[in-house]
């Protein structure tokens, strides 16, 4: 293999995981510390600076709170070690490896911007691993941080962690189903896998969400674009309430529910092994905002036909529009995890009852019964081979079959019984 493109891959991995990505984690705690305590009405993290006091100053410059995420990772990293007797240790030291491992090799397949051209070389792209594959590979990859928190509970040789260990398999493998059948209709529609080129269809033709421009050049006309936002919410909906399942946060944070479980399935572990775990929540939050913008919001994309202008901006034989459009991915991803850090803080918890009955009784159905209303709408913008016969009998039979599956649901639930 060309050295130069060894060095090249080398160096997106460390400039996009470690300089990108990775410092959007405890920039994530910041954020979740003061929006709320803004919900909350209190002050939250303001005193935390550089002790100046030390160096002769007169006085300490706290930024704001800024190095408070700082100061809990030194915290952590000087905390003892402590690992009980009773653990089996190969298992417990191997579990939050397996939990923060996961969400940062997904990081491979996410594109970050457009084409970068260096003089005297060829065009970069922002994306580690540009393969045909990527919804698929990470649907892989993430699904084996579950291993991890299982192995977590289960090497604590506790009641309580085992319990939580147990719970999150049953959440996480639940609404994982729905999450891969949400997905289906966004890759009928862009009949890709290549994330790469999902947002570049959508960079042209408009945002899946967002499909208010270049219209006559892809696949479907304006009417049929505007009549797949109905199967694109749905899915948008599933798949963003099946990430906060995936990623255990509020209000599917059973695993680790302090009331019932004392800690959940980390409850035997302290210092820079807590903070792996403390670490991949909120890195598989970052990976699952990025990856709902990438699907849904045009991923780098600024939208509203700006993006080819923006790729050809250089400054001298230096093109600078893929940076732009770097900044543009991180700013979504950055709104979309305030919005997580709103719905936790917003939003109580499900009981464990409710939670299952709403992935396997309610997203399931819905995202199955979703497919085929995706395909009937893009089978509905391709009149050489669907008559409108033969979708008035498409329609009649999804109809049928839509209200079979809720009848179904429905009778199957148990009544309960009357006390005096």
């Amino acid at each position: 293999m060309d050295l130069a493109l060894l060095l090249t891959i080398l160096i997106k991995i460390i400039t996009l995981t470690f300089v990108v990505v990775l410092p959007l984690v405890p920039i994530s705690v910041y954020f979740e510390r003061r929006f709320s305590a803004i919900i909350q009405d209190r002050v939250g993290p303001n005193r935390v600076g550089i002790p100046l006091t030390l160096l002769g100053a007169k006085k300490d410059y706290s930024f704001f709170g800024l190095v408070q995420p700082m100061a809990d990772g030194i915290k952590l990293f000087l905390k003892e070690d402590f690992t009980p007797a009773h653990v089996r240790k190969a298992f417990y030291w191997m579990a939050p490896a397996l939990v923060v491992a996961p969400a940062l090799i997904t990081l491979c397949v996410i594109p970050f911007g457009s084409d970068i051209k260096l003089p005297g070389m060829a065009p970069v792209k922002l994306v580690i691993a540009d393969i045909n594959v990527g919804p698929l590979f990470i649907f892989s990859i993430a699904s084996l941080s579950v291993y991890g928190i299982t192995l977590a509970g289960w090497a604590s040789n506790s009641k309580f962690p085992f319990i939580g260990g147990v719970r999150s398999t049953a959440q996480m493998i639940s609404y994982e189903i729905s999450l891969g059948l949400s997905v289906i209709p966004v890759l009928l529609y862009f009949g890709e896998l290549n994330l790469s080129n999902i947002v570049q269809y959508q960079a042209d033709h408009g945002w899946l969400l967002l499909p208010f421009w270049g219209h006559g050049e892809g696949a479907l006309s304006l009417g049929s674009k505007l009549l797949f936002w109905i199967p694109a919410f749905i899915s948008f909906l599933i798949f963003t309430i099946s990430v906060f399942a995936e990623t255990n946060r509020m209000p599917f944070d059973l695993p680790e529910c302090e009331t019932e479980l004392v800690g959940g399935y980390h409850t035997e572990y302290s210092s820079m092994k807590f903070a792996m775990f403390f670490m991949g929540e909120y890195a598989a939050m970052v990976v699952g905002s990025a990856l709902i913008v990438t699907l849904f919001l045009g991923g780098w994309s600024a939208g509203f036909g700006l993006d080819s202008w923006i790729s050809h901006l250089a400054i001298g034989d230096f093109q600078i529009g893929g940076f732009i459009h770097l900044g543009v991915f991180l700013t979504k991803v950055v709104a979309f995890i305030l919005f997580f850090i709103l719905v936790r803080w917003t939003v109580p918890r499900f009981r464990y009852d409710q939670l299952m009955k709403l992935g396997w009784v309610i997203f399931f159905e819905a995202a199955l019964i979703n497919v085929f209303l995706a395909a009937l709408v893009i089978a509905s913008g391709s009149r050489q081979l669907f008559t409108p016969l033969i979708l008035c009998i498409s329609a009649l039979l999804l109809a049928a079959t839509t209200a079979a599956i809720v009848y179904v649901a429905k009778v199957s639930e148990p009544k309960l019984k009357k006390t005096a």
